[in-house]
């Protein structure tokens, strides 16, 4: 598995258009070995208090370019304002806290880790990771929190996609 992980983030790391690269080759590892079924990225507008989205594993239902408002929410702030891991199992949790649940169950989704990408105690934007089980097992849960470190250096350069 290390040897999995580091020949994949080895051919990811070093292009120009910036952490794409990075959160594709983290897309495919936590497919592969976490059976994740969806998987996004999104960058922070700390002013707006806003997300929007610069990857998607599946764009039909989650395109490229979608906004989501976070001001004034719980999660808004543990994991953009403080930087936290979020940890969502079961429809209770979807439902509470994302107000696209309705989308998120449809899929068949019922679990979800959020990973903040932080640089200099700053959150920039998050890597979100969702699974059909009910509950998240906890070497799931580390090796997704091990894929966001190793998707976030390409984050830092002020190369983000376009998303407009």
């Amino acid at each position: 598995m290390p040897e999995m992980l580091a020949d994949a983030f080895e051919q990811a790391a070093g292009h120009d258009d910036g952490p794409l690269p990075l959160v594709r080759a983290a897309d495919r590892l936590s497919r592969a070995m976490l059976g994740q079924q969806l998987c996004t990225a999104m960058v922070f507008d700390r002013d707006a208090m806003t997300v929007q989205r610069i990857f998607s594993s599946r764009p039909a239902e989650y395109p490229v370019g979608g906004r989501k408002p976070k001001r004034d929410t719980a999660w808004g702030r543990q994991v953009l304002l403080q930087a936290r891991r979020f940890e969502g199992e079961g429809e209770d949790a979807i439902r509470t806290h994302f107000a696209d649940h309705d989308v998120i169950l449809g899929l068949g989704l019922r679990s979800i880790v959020n990973l903040p990408i932080v640089a200099r105690g700053r959150c920039l934007g998050t890597l979100n990771l969702l699974w059909p089980a009910e509950r998240l097992d906890a070497g799931h849960v580390q090796l997704a929190r091990m894929l966001a470190l190793l998707a976030t250096p390409d984050w830092t350069g002020g190369n983000l996609p376009a998303t407009g």
